[in-house]
């Protein structure tokens, strides 16, 4: 007789309530910074300067936090996040309780390109640098160069959710993903 043995997967608070508020406002702030631009410059300004308050917020707890939060857990050396791309090319990438380290070099760029639009819109307030073309031009090709890493962000999203079986959007809601496997990072 055979008796199929069903595990129930039980799942892990991954992602702190601050890292998910965290995620969702820095979601809304650029988004609507981005659709206010050249249109409702007031909010523009004030969206943009609630996200570099995050990116700050993000920053300090990236390096004092704790678990999960801390770059120290998740960020990973250029050779190591290459490797694991050309797994993801072979199909044969190990899933990360954390970020993963093709994640981790996104959360990477994502923070480097709003700190760059931060401080090149900033510039334009200023009396040295307004109406500068060069600050100007610099700030629009970051506006539109974080539409790009947000479609490459939410792909790899995809990606991640499909090929790991879990859904990733749900766990920056709920902070929770399946515990750990035989071969899992964490």
């Amino acid at each position: 007789m055979n008796a199929t043995v069903r595990t129930r997967q039980t799942s892990i608070n991954v992602w702190s309530y601050y890292v998910r508020l965290f995620h969702w406002a820095l979601v809304l702030s650029v988004t609507v910074a981005w659709l206010t631009s050249g249109e409702i410059m007031m909010v523009h300004k004030y969206a943009g300067y609630l996200a570099i308050a995050l990116v700050a917020s993000r920053l300090t707890a990236g390096l004092f936090g704790s678990g999960y939060t801390r770059f120290a857990q998740f960020v990973r050396s250029p050779r190591q996040t290459l490797d694991y791309l050309k797994d993801i090319a072979h199909k044969r990438e190990r899933r990360y309780v954390g970020h993963n380290p093709a994640g981790a070099a996104m959360v990477l760029a994502l923070l480097a390109c709003i700190c760059g639009i931060a401080l090149t819109g900033w510039m334009q307030t200023t009396d040295a640098y307004w109406g500068v073309a060069w600050v100007q031009l610099v700030h629009e090709l970051l506006g539109n160069a974080i539409l790009v890493l947000v479609a490459i962000h939410i792909a790899g999203v995809a990606l991640a959710s499909v090929r790991h079986g879990e859904n990733l959007v749900r766990s920056m809601i709920n902070g929770r993903k399946r515990s750990p496997d035989v071969g899992d990072i964490a």
